[in-house]
């Protein structure tokens, strides 16, 4: 609190008292003044502490309010700072000379007026004196705020003591001092127009941007997405979610659906297995923010070149889902879990994927790595899109080199990223291009340089096939030494396990286009050989890393044919095992896990591949929407009909088949060629 409103409120105290003859009159001494000054101006035996002690008197408590700009104000002249208060208290002073009379009776004794050369000197010192008492109110407030603020620490420990003790443990963000972990996502760093400011300017970002209205048509602000007016008005579709349950300081979630959105999930069902988009455009026009219904279409409109209609669906869909978390689920935190094993949960993932994928095609790879920072950190331990795979990929775009070399330190002991070929060089190339960093002092460069070509020579020697594609595909060309050595040459890239050049061929039809710097070619090289000076001298690092990659990649986890399939890298596609690719692949749930957690089942339907009538199944091949008697129409199809439209429909179709079926007559022989007629050679 101020001391203008101290002494405010010291004047409405005073205020409400009876009014007295001197009960006007203020004293701008402080107390400390007072103590000093007191003695000295002691007249005819009275008290330092009565009221007819001298000082700046004033009878209207608003002229205290100048008074108090004035002593706010940084005093450079004592004289300046002097006459403005005599000239502030001169109406004191008139009031004073008024009733001289009257206080001469009542002391019994002469009053002695000073003069104003003293008056002003005098107000000079007290605020000289004021000033210093001011600075020392600052440091006490300082030091009241520290000790606030040591208090407001000790209360958190002990809350903290006391949970530990009673073993309950709080859902939702984690505490202050360990938020700030590896995977922790920042909210500003989610949308992408604060990448696209950094880059182009707010002008160039905002400037089509139309003003927000002031009626809000969606019913709260999302981080994920922005809400746009072309978007169907929201209602809840029936999506929500619950909390499952809190441990160690981890928070397990779930997404739920209603019973009218197991409807809308039957009918996309029945839809995607007809085949044909529209129905999915049918379903989306009764439930437009079915999940995924707009996934799925989504993925139809990218196959059609329709990039801005498939990045607009996607961003409802993650929109709807945001509507629906729950009050203590975080984003940032890191503390959130959702089960991929509960096929509600998947759409989130996939959604969230398929978003960053759209973000790195658009240009900001900073927003897509804290996407990829967000899916990872809804299950670390199991990785169920395999992000490790894509994450040191995102730093190296973003340029955020420390961030990558901070989680290969953090996760390579519990972990073993070096053993994926992606980490393996993507790590000592943060390192080299971090020490190629100007602002860096040498020392600093000479140890990243140092660092860099130590991790290279091991991943060198750990993955040998991946030299000689790296250098194709950067259309740079070997030299002897190294294109017919046995270490590097084509026996390196066809010995490697399957489920390695799968691992390989990700990495470099993802990252290749990242080294081909001069700088970091000629770096290569330089390790490079030496590599192969350790090579021929025999080192037996060599033959330790030719054993592990024949013990440890044997087969591919069935996460990394999921991020394959998902990813749409040609190459990687194509080193798919065969069980893989023979199976059927659905966009909206690829390659589900074998323990899914189902908390709903699907209803039973009579399958029409089921029936052993062949007549039905010709029908049924010309017209999908027949059905036979006894069985069930399929409800959720667009466009389906009764019995009775279907069977006229059918009779149509029969019609125009027997009127476009001739039968073509036999060729009369030529008159020409009458040799042969009739007869058989």
């Amino acid at each position: 609190m101020s001391r203008r409103a101290l002494r405010r409120l010291r004047g409405e105290q005073r205020g409400q008292e009876p009014l007295g003859p001197g009960a006007l009159q203020f004293d701008l001494r402080d107390d400390d003044d007072a103590e000093e000054e007191g003695p000295k101006r002691e007249l005819g035996g009275r008290c330092p502490g009565e009221a007819g002690k001298e000082g700046v008197r004033v009878n209207n408590r608003f002229e205290l309010i100048n008074i108090e700009d004035l002593e706010d104000d940084p005093v450079v002249n004592r004289e300046r700072s002097g006459s403005s208060l005599t000239d502030a208290a001169a109406p004191g002073n008139k009031g004073r000379a008024q009733r001289g009379n009257t206080d001469t009776k009542a002391d019994g004794g002469v009053a002695r007026t000073a003069p104003p050369e003293q008056v002003g000197g005098r107000v000079s010192n007290a605020s000289g004196k004021l000033r210093k008492k001011k600075k020392k109110q600052k440091t006490k407030k300082s030091s009241t705020g520290e000790a606030l603020e040591n208090g407001l620490e000790d209360i958190d420990r002990i809350l903290e003591r006391i949970e530990d003790s009673s073993g309950l443990n709080r859902p939702g963000p984690a505490p202050l001092s360990s938020r700030k972990h590896v995977l922790y996502v920042e909210h500003r760093h989610l949308n992408p127009d604060t990448e696209l400011k950094r880059y182009f300017g707010a002008r160039a970002v905002l400037g089509e941007q139309r003003p927000r209205q002031r009626q809000r048509v969606y019913p709260k602000c999302t981080w994920l997405t922005t809400p746009k007016s072309t978007w169907p008005r929201y209602s809840k579709p029936g999506l929500s979610m619950r909390l499952l349950e809190s441990k160690k300081g981890l928070s397990l979630f779930a997404f739920e659906h209603s019973e009218e959105y197991q409807q809308a999930q039957h009918k996309f069902l029945l839809a995607v297995e007809s085949m044909e988009p529209n129905n999915i455009v049918v379903l989306l026009q009764t439930s437009p923010y079915h999940v995924d219904s707009l996934l799925q279409l989504s993925d139809a409109c990218r196959f059609q070149e329709d990039q801005e209609m498939a990045r607009d669906l996607v961003e409802r869909a993650l929109y709807s889902m945001e509507c629906a978390f729950h009050p203590l689920f975080s984003l940032t935190s890191g503390a959130c879990r959702l089960d991929y094993r509960r096929p509600e949960n998947r759409s989130f993932y996939l959604a969230l994927y398929k978003q960053m994928s759209f973000l790195e095609k658009r240009g900001c790879p900073r927003t897509a790595l804290e996407y990829c920072k967000l899916i990872l950190s809804l299950e670390p331990d199991e990785d169920p899109l395999c992000m490790l795979l894509l994450i040191d990929h995102l730093a190296l775009r973003a340029r955020n080199y420390e961030y990558l070399i901070r989680l290969f330190q953090e996760w390579e002991a519990h972990r073993n990223l070096s053993q994926l070929p992606n980490f393996a060089f993507s790590v000592p190339l943060a390192y080299f291009l971090l020490s190629q960093q100007t602002d860096l002092p040498e020392h600093e460069q000479s140890s990243a340089r140092e660092k860099a070509s130590l991790l290279i020579q091991q991943a060198l020697t750990m993955f040998p096939g991946v030299l000689l594609p790296l250098l194709e595909y950067c259309s740079m060309r070997p030299d002897a030494t190294v294109s017919t050595h046995r270490f590097f040459g084509p026996n390196a890239e066809i010995s490697q396990p399957p489920a390695l050049s799968q691992l390989v061929s990700l990495y470099l039809g993802r990252s290749h286009f990242l080294w081909k710097e001069p700088a970091t070619m000629s770096w290569l090289e330089e390790n490079v050989h030496r590599v192969l000076q350790a090579v021929d001298a025999g080192d037996p690092a060599v033959e330790a890393c030719e054993h592990r990659r024949k013990v440890l990649y044997q087969r591919a986890p069935r996460n990394i044919h999921r991020h394959v399939i998902l990813s749409e890298i040609k190459e990687a596609v194509a080193a798919l095992p065969p069980d893989v690719t023979t199976q059927s692949v659905m966009g909206f749930d690829p390659l589900p896990p074998a323990d899914t957690i189902y908390s709903y089942v699907r209803p039973e339907r009579l399958s029409p591949i089921s029936h052993g009538n062949t007549i039905a199944l010709f029908f049924r091949s010309l017209l999908p929407n027949y059905t036979m008697e006894g069985e069930r129409p399929e409800e959720g199809v667009a466009g389906g009909l009764n019995r009775n439209q279907g069977l006229n429909r059918l009779m149509l179709a029969v019609r125009d088949m027997m009127a476009n079926f001739h039968l073509n007559d036999v060729e009369a022989p030529h008159e020409d060629d009458a040799e042969g007629e009739g007869e058989w050679d």
